[in-house]
């Protein structure tokens, strides 16, 4: 009977995973392990893995000698930090009160009823969905910004074309 040894990552990602740690060691050791360098290495942090996990949120608090509350209150406070991983795709609806006069809260809705509440990923990883407060683009209300780009003047029946053009069910 022949055995079988149970798989073990590649040296590629075994590499890519200490390079990750290693590189936001430096980037800690470079701000003298300061609290005050909080907002930097959670930037550094989220490049290097892609969205924040607890349990590298808890590794930060350690070596920044943080409480853990402030350093979950900081990624939590701040928009650009995800504590869930991100989608192929992202929708970011402008709230502000232009764009919610125009519509926005349409394309809100549409958006949560095909892939993911706001703040939220869809299951298959092919779109977050996110609202701001106002994203200064009152003239084109509403406002989406859509994989980095704003678009204006959208409209949910466009939305749903948009998602069905990427393939969103």
């Amino acid at each position: 009977m022949a055995t079988t040894t149970p798989s073990k990552p590649s040296k590629a990602a075994d590499t890519a995973r200490d390079n990750r740690a290693k590189l936001l060691e430096r980037a800690m050791s470079r701000h003298s392990y300061s609290g005050d360098a909080l907002i930097e290495v959670l930037h550094t942090a989220q490049e290097l893995y892609g969205f924040l996990t607890p349990d590298l949120l808890k590794s930060i608090a350690r070596k920044l000698r943080l409480p853990p509350s402030r350093v979950l209150g900081v990624a939590t406070f701040y928009h650009f930090f995800s504590l869930e991983p991100k989608g192929e795709h992202s929708y970011i609806v402008c709230l502000g009160t232009a764009c919610y006069v125009k519509g926005a809260l349409g394309l809100l809705e549409t958006l949560e009823r095909r892939c993911a509440k706001a703040g939220r990923t869809s299951p298959d990883g092919k779109v977050s969905v996110n609202s701001a407060r106002c994203i200064g683009a009152c003239g084109l209300a509403p406002a989406v910004i859509r994989d980095g780009e704003i678009v204006g003047r959208l409209t949910p029946r466009q939305v749903t074309e948009d998602l069905d053009r990427i393939g969103v069910k």
